[in-house]
């Protein structure tokens, strides 16, 4: 892959922070071209830098009052539990995002739930009913914050 240049991370920056610009704002902000914009957000995507878009939604809004982490140890451990494990939890609405963790920990899961009692629920049969989950600690979120600067690795 071609090194990244000033006007790529210029492009990876301003969607970073604005998914939602169009391309012809994008281009005006950066300086060049609509049609090369364009070419280098399609470049930046086939090469695998640009993976998707996302929303960040306020879990409030739609009910889900309560945000919590819950930190997994697995036992046995294999790539196979591994699997089964994110595909069963990843599918489910209370799931914000996953991380598979070396460590002291397998997963940290990152959720979004009604109230108390749905979070109780929801740990004790999604998560603690699994034979294979051998310790769960949650821990509620007072507030989550994503960074607003896209790290350079280029200096």
């Amino acid at each position: 892959m071609k090194k990244l240049d000033d006007i790529d991370l210029q492009i990876l920056t301003t969607l970073f922070n604005d998914a939602d610009i169009t391309n012809k704002d994008l281009a005006s902000q950066i300086g060049i071209a609509p049609s090369t914009c364009l070419e280098r957000v399609k470049r930046l995507k086939s090469n695998g830098v640009i993976n998707g878009s996302f929303i960040d939604v306020n879990y409030r809004t739609i009910g889900g009052n309560i945000q919590a982490m819950a930190a997994i140890v697995l036992q046995p451990y294999s790539e196979e539990i591994v699997n089964a494990l994110r595909d069963d939890l990843i599918s489910r609405p209370e799931i914000i995002s996953m991380f598979h963790m070396g460590g002291a920990f397998d997963f940290y899961i990152h959720m979004s739930v009604k109230d108390t009692e749905h979070l109780r629920r929801f740990v004790f049969e999604a998560i603690t009913s699994r034979d294979e989950v051998t310790n769960v600690e949650t821990s509620l979120v007072f507030e989550h914050s994503r960074s607003p600067i896209i790290p350079n690795f280029s200096e």
